[in-house]
């Protein structure tokens, strides 16, 4: 991504289309207001005659399905809805299998489709479904989250969740649309919005520091939001995230894992809160990228006013950047090792951690050093 790219937006209100050009399996991610209720007519044309099962939450369901159903209706492409409990909790095997036998009771076949109506849950959970439905159905994605419209809808990632780990059981299965519909993000609360937005940030302090100094002026215009701002966030970071799944879809090089910064200790975090309202994921994200950035500089990676600046600027915006921030106590360091090692990133039994240079310089460092790794944590887990 260049500076231009994180600086230039439409300003007449047009879409934007950002194509994900995987060779085989290139896809449009498009992004405007007001995109559900077009949606029908919209996917009619783009996968010909398919038919759409709709997978959505209880919370997203009552407010933004009826548009989609009635475009889909419309078009004669309408095969049905499932609709599964909202949270964390959603993404493991009783769920999925119950979805999965859902779609084929709608009548869901192999030329058919499945539309992931949601936030980061119901993508990865639908996504899942359909990748393993009839050995494979497509799926398109209509992300209704801040972080599932700037991360978890795109780059093709699917999975449930086990008592060991976040995603541990998964399946890769690119989209063959993602509809991106800006007008919904008002309909959030404001803890899943703000938890949204540590994903916003992490683009800025993996790779666009420019991005992240943008994020520091505009944070309160993009929470307010004010539209252009808000657009030019996650236009800016569904760029980058596009970019990096095109060089390495498959974590084959390294790029990849760069997505994971704070996601190897924010993982952990959140398995320990039962992958619970008790700590939501970008909350847990948040927490995993300032002890990324502490890391860094007790090993001499990173300056110290870097750190700084990224407690600020979470603090600012309200995210938690402590490990007592958990509410409902906190896990002991032996927990948090336990439940890091884990980590998709673990190879040979070997730890490898997302660590910075500088805020828009992350790096992987494979086979972390566990003693000073163990002592860091327990001084956090402490209290600093």
């Amino acid at each position: 991504m260049t500076r231009d790219d994180a600086n230039t937006l439409p300003t007449d209100g047009s879409e934007t289309v950002i194509d994900l050009a995987l060779p085989g399996r290139s896809y449009d991610i498009v992004i405007g207001e007001n995109l559900i209720a077009s949606a029908g007519e919209r996917l009619a044309a783009k996968l010909s005659g398919a038919r759409f099962a709709v997978v959505s939450d209880s919370n997203v369901a009552p407010l933004h399905l009826g548009p989609l159903k009635a475009g889909l209706e419309q078009h004669g492409t309408f095969l049905g809805a499932a609709v599964v409990a909202p949270g964390e909790a959603s993404k493991s095997f009783p769920v999925l299998a119950k979805l999965s036998e859902t779609l084929l009771d709608l009548g869901v076949e192999r030329g058919d489709c499945v539309i992931a109506f949601g936030g980061g849950v119901v993508g990865d959970l639908a996504g899942f479904a359909a990748s393993v439905l009839r050995r494979g159905v497509r799926v398109v994605q209509i992300p209704t989250s801040l972080l599932a419209q700037v991360d978890s809808s795109l780059g093709g990632k699917t999975g449930i969740d086990t008592k060991q780990g976040k995603n541990l059981i998964g399946t890769f299965h690119q989209p063959s649309l993602v509809l991106t519909d800006i007008s919904v993000l008002s309909t959030l609360s404001e803890r899943e919005f703000r938890a949204g937005y540590a994903e916003v940030a992490k683009y800025g302090l993996l790779g666009d520091a420019p991005f992240f100094v943008l994020l520091e002026k505009n944070w309160a215009d993009i929470f307010a939001g004010q539209d252009e701002k808000r657009r030019q966030a996650v236009e800016t970071s569904a760029r980058a995230k596009a970019e990096i799944v095109v060089a390495d879809e498959l974590e084959e090089s390294g790029k990849r894992a760069l997505l994971n910064l704070g996601h190897t200790f924010g993982h952990a975090l959140e398995a320990f809160a039962g992958f619970s309202d008790r700590l939501l994921h970008g909350e847990a994200i948040a927490i995993g990228m300032r002890l990324a950035f502490t890391y860094s500089v007790e090993r001499g990676l990173c300056p110290a006013e870097d750190a700084t600046r990224v407690e600020q600027h979470f603090a600012a915006v309200g995210l938690p950047t402590e490990i007592d921030a958990i509410p409902g106590g906190k896990p002991t360091t032996g927990e948090l090792l336990r439940l890091m090692a884990q980590d998709k990133k673990v190879q040979g039994g070997k730890l490898a951690l997302v660590l910075v240079r500088r805020i828009g310089e992350a790096f992987v460092e494979e086979d972390v050093a566990m003693e000073p790794l163990t002592e860091f944590l327990k001084r956090e887990s402490a209290g600093r």
